[in-house]
């Protein structure tokens, strides 16, 4: 099953994950710890153990970089030269931590540009038909978001305290707040992992058995045009 894609990324090789898909050869991704700490492709490299993080980011040309998921939300990003790129991977702790504005801004510095330069897609992940939470989720995210967190509540809980949430939407709109633009965020791979399991892991539906999907990412020299996640993978 091939990976999915998003066409604000076009330019640059990227994948969302599926089930069976390992990602490109050669790919550097940190060790996931739910926070909003950034490393470089550069800090994985050659290392025993991966560094902690839950962002990467990347200027060195067919360099994939990934993050990895199981109903988190996975965000891939690029400059619109394709010159630099960063994966996030975004569950409720790292966003209310921080680990949207993490990434943004440390893209933001790798490549010298504005937030009007990136463009952004949100990849797979638990949707609010089945992201039911409660209140160590619900306080934290509210108070990052204030008033606007209700407009996140989709459906009607089925245990009395708990309530299901749109993190996908919560993420956007922490884009949204960085400065990147609303045309420039992408949901076409943004499907409910939870609902869809012939496609996708899931935690929540899985448990412990769960697999994880791989989302990658590379940078391109702009000198050469646009590549395809087949240039990266051969």
């Amino acid at each position: 099953m091939n990976p999915l894609e998003d066409p604000l990324l076009s330019g640059v090789a990227h994948g969302f994950g599926v089930r069976g898909f390992e990602g490109p050869a050669g790919l550097l991704q940190p060790r996931q710890v739910h926070g909003s700490v950034v490393v470089s492709a550069a800090d994985c490299r050659g290392r025993r153990e991966p560094p902690d993080a839950d962002v990467i980011v990347c200027a060195e040309s067919r360099q994939p970089v990934a993050v990895i998921t199981a109903d988190c939300v996975p965000i891939l990003m690029t400059t619109s030269d394709g010159a630099a790129v960063a994966a996030i991977h975004a569950g409720w702790r790292g966003l209310a931590a921080g680990v949207v504005q993490a990434g943004v801004e440390a893209l933001l510095r790798l490549a010298d540009c504005s937030p009007g330069s990136i463009r952004a897609a949100i990849g797979p992940h638990i949707g609010p038909c089945c992201y039911e939470v409660d209140a160590p989720v619900l306080e934290p995210l509210q108070r990052l978001f204030g008033e606007r967190f209700g407009l996140f509540r989709r459906a009607v809980p089925t245990r009395p305290g708990r309530d299901r949430i749109d993190l996908g939407g919560l993420v956007r709109e922490a884009l949204l707040d960085l400065g990147v633009p609303e045309d420039a965020v992408g949901q076409a791979a943004a499907a409910c992992t939870r609902c869809d399991s012939e496609r996708f892991h899931s935690y929540r539906r899985d448990g412990k058995r769960a697999g994880r999907l791989v989302h990658f990412i590379a940078a391109r020299n702009p000198a050469v045009g646009s590549e395809r996640k087949t240039d990266i993978q051969a």
